[in-house]
């Protein structure tokens, strides 16, 4: 069953059918029990009114028992068993305790010289349940369930069974009363007949209505299933899919949809300027290469190997960065080194000795650790030195400092620095701001791209600012580690 509306709706018609059977349930048991509790009281009442005339000493032979045996059949029990007066009609009582409920044994007088309470611990004067003479027992009535056959025609009964001792006699007897079950069995019926008419009725319902309402709030799903197999199959990341006027999760799930298109759009376009301006940056080195082999080849003596081998490093350095941004774009974990920014620093600045500027380096404090990747955070360094030494006046300065869980690396430089608007977009690939200068004397522009993204991708920031006597300065800031 692969229709989300056939689930549901097969689900809550599953979920209400148990509820319906086991309020039916219940239904029929408090039904039952109330008519057989019915039932019951007017047996006992019958066989409390026998029981009083007996009290009362009314003769056997010519105590009035109710006529309408069928309906309230009656049958007093001597205490040895003897039945000494039945209801008209009545023939035979069965399912009762020995075929007429017998009289509940009376408790034995004490024994002469053993004192009222004494023996086994469990007999005082209330325990007796032999009635006094003349009275009826004040016991709760007996009651049992059984059937019994009034001129030929057996039924079934709730039978209540009563004590009493004769007032002129003084004997005791138990008088056994019923009163029939046809009503009880009938309501019981007819209510379980009417259940299980208008259950199958009423789960049609439930699945109808379920089925009608779910697929009504599944309709805009189903246009945003559209819309995207439409985008996928024209491979356009421009549209984007309709948006519910409801608040509820399928208006989310439509917000949350086209925030993704939008995000994709973005990203195949960064991919598609990537691919362009790759292809733009490498076309140049590669073709000034070409010319000078070219040229070297017919003239020797015109060969500038210099101009080659400067085309050459510049080839090399931007297919190192594309091969990073590559990898970083395919989400290459930082690694889990603890290094020391300070330490890391100070090699890359005294490996540096042919730089147009030196670097002033400032360490404040003794260690400074992050963790992450030694060679992307060292490329970071460098991206953000060269950077400052390509704009520099006259100085650079690089300090590591630390503080509240961080450590920042600042690197400033003396140069004409960055004006507001411009200190996001500098970090954008491909992005130089001195357009006019010679390729030969700038970078590729990827530089501060790189630096930013192994930034973040370590947990950390890069941002760009003013320095205090004029020119650029960049901030790294990173997570320091944690105290191992």
């Amino acid at each position: 069953m692969r229709s989300v509306r056939a689930r549901t709706a097969l689900g809550a018609t599953l979920v209400v059918a148990v509820a319906l059977v086991a309020a039916g349930a219940v239904l029929l048991h408090v039904l039952r029990t109330n008519l057989i509790g019915q039932a019951g009281l007017q047996a006992e009442i019958t066989a409390r009114e026998v029981a009083s005339r007996i009290a009362l000493g009314r003769p056997l032979d010519r105590l009035e028992l109710p006529d309408d045996g069928d309906e309230r059949p009656v049958r007093v029990v001597a205490e040895d068993g003897r039945v000494v007066a039945v209801s008209e009609g009545l023939e035979a009582v069965s399912g009762t305790p020995d075929g007429t409920l017998a009289p509940v044994p009376a408790t034995p007088a004490p024994s002469p010289g053993e004192s009222e309470g004494e023996g086994d611990g469990e007999r005082d004067g209330d325990d007796d349940t032999t009635p006094a003479p003349g009275e009826v027992s004040g016991d709760p009535a007996r009651f049992t369930s059984g059937s019994a056959t009034v001129d030929g025609r057996t039924a079934d009964y709730r039978f209540a069974a009563v004590r009493v001792t004769s007032g002129g006699e003084q004997r005791t007897y138990t008088v056994l009363a019923g009163a029939p079950l046809a009503t009880e069995r009938e309501a019981v019926g007819t209510v379980r007949a009417a259940m299980l008419a208008g259950l199958p009725v009423l789960l049609a319902v439930v699945g109808a209505v379920t089925w009608l309402v779910t697929r009504r709030a599944l309709r805009p799903v189903e246009a945003i299933r559209r819309e995207m197999a439409a985008i996928t199959a024209s491979e356009d990341l421009s549209h984007r899919v309709p948006e519910p006027g409801s608040r509820d999760e399928v208006a989310r799930l439509a917000r949350t949809t086209n925030e993704t298109l939008a995000a994709l759009e973005a990203s195949v376009e960064r991919q598609r300027r990537f691919v362009a301006d790759a292809s733009h940056e490498l076309r140049s080195p590669i073709a000034s290469l070409r010319t000078q082999l070219e040229v070297g080849a017919a003239h020797p003596e015109l060969l500038d190997l210099d101009g080659a081998v400067k085309d050459t490093e510049r080839l090399q350095h931007l297919a190192a960065d594309l091969l990073l941004l590559a990898r970083l774009d395919a989400g290459e974990r930082p690694g889990t080194r603890r290094v020391d920014m300070a330490e890391l620093l100070q090699e890359e600045v005294a490996g540096r000795r042919d730089d147009r500027l030196p670097v002033a380096v400032e360490v404040r404090g003794e260690r400074w650790e992050v963790t992450g990747s030694p060679g992307q955070l060292r490329r970071v360094l460098a991206n953000l030195l060269d950077n400052a030494q390509r704009h520099a006046a006259a100085s650079v300065t690089a300090s590591v400092r630390g503080g509240a869980g961080r450590v920042e690396v600042v690197v400033s430089d003396d140069g004409a620095g960055v004006s507001e608007a411009d200190r996001e977009r500098i970090f954008e690939r491909f992005v130089r701001l001195d357009d006019a200068r010679s390729r030969d004397d700038g970078g590729a522009g990827l530089g501060l791209a790189i630096a930013r993204d192994v930034a973040e991708r370590h947990g950390g920031t890069l941002t760009a600012g003013g320095a205090e006597g004029g020119g650029a300065r960049f901030t790294l800031s990173l997570p320091a580690a944690g105290r191992g």
